[in-house]
């Protein structure tokens, strides 16, 4: 069995009992194979050290860096499968979202390997429903408890953040996927008014945001005084910079730049509108 396998296993199992240890085991399974195949963005040099997206070389490796990140993904993939099914359908727009993460990081392997790990997940919950509707739900608030343990504040909107985007991936977000974003939401310690400002996050263009979107992306009343807009737009730019998830890997790094790009949008959309 390989090490990561290893890895995903006990940090899934940490994270949510069985049904983590299932998904980690699986997520260290996708690590292991495109290390051996080579069609990955991580390398072997024959020195017990690897490069890639995350990144650790010699001595800079930094095992609590990667780690997070194991977590970070074992998370993303287990809170996906609630998201996703949680309206009853199970959407090819949304399934693809999570596959092109894959592949674009992991390539082809994980992609088919991340899209296997998500169907059983489909079957757990599906088993769990019928046995007590409330079992798998009861599954996920553990497993977004022990998430939040394990990942500051700004790591946990980013995996949010990622959530969001799944559920918006079909053009809409029906009332089922809104109740049940709000629901993980709270499970990890944020607010509902982070996913309010995440479901309104444009083309991270001003020219492509509605002066209202803005509002509500900073997460205040067109009425709020400029102080309280000011205080507003300091706080979700220090919560959302880029740095603060770092540690998680470029592609996750990429990601949070384009949202702190809508944010910053947004900013500028409105302080247009008020001439500051």
């Amino acid at each position: 069995m390989g090490l990561f396998k290893w890895i995903g296993g006990v940090l899934g199992f940490m994270a949510g009992g069985p049904l983590g240890a299932f998904a980690g085991y699986f997520i260290g399974n996708i690590i292991d194979e495109s290390l051996e195949d080579g069609d990955t963005s991580f390398s072997n040099d024959g020195n017990g050290s690897y490069t890639g997206n995350g990144s650790y070389t010699g001595d800079d490796y930094d095992r609590n860096s990667q780690g997070q990140r194991n977590s970070f993904m074992f998370s993303m993939l287990v809170l996906s499968s609630y998201i996703i099914r949680s309206d009853g359908k199970v959407m090819h727009s949304e399934m693809e979202f999570v596959r092109a993460f894959l592949r674009n990081n992991f390539g082809a392997a994980a992609a088919q390997q991340g899209n296997e790990i998500l169907v059983r997940l489909f079957e757990e919950q599906k088993r769990m429903d019928a046995e007590n509707p409330f079992l798998y739900r009861n599954k996920i608030r553990q497993v977004c408890m022990q998430v939040a343990s394990n990942l500051d504040h700004s790591q946990c909107l980013q995996l949010m953040s990622f959530l969001v985007e799944i559920a918006k991936a079909d053009g809409s977000v029906p009332d089922d996927e809104l109740r049940a974003l709000y629901e993980v939401a709270q499970y990890l310690g944020l607010q509902g008014s982070d996913v309010d400002s995440m479901l309104h996050m444009t083309s991270g263009s001003r020219e492509g945001m509605s002066l209202d979107d803005a509002y509500r992306v900073l997460g205040v009343s067109p009425d709020a005084s400029d102080n309280e807009v000011k205080k507003a737009y300091r706080k979700l730019a220090l919560d959302h910079h880029p740095d603060r998830v770092q540690s998680l890997g470029e592609d996750v790094k990429k990601a949070a730049e384009k949202k702190f790009q809508e944010i910053n949008a947004a900013k500028e959309k409105i302080w247009a509108a008020r001439g500051l």
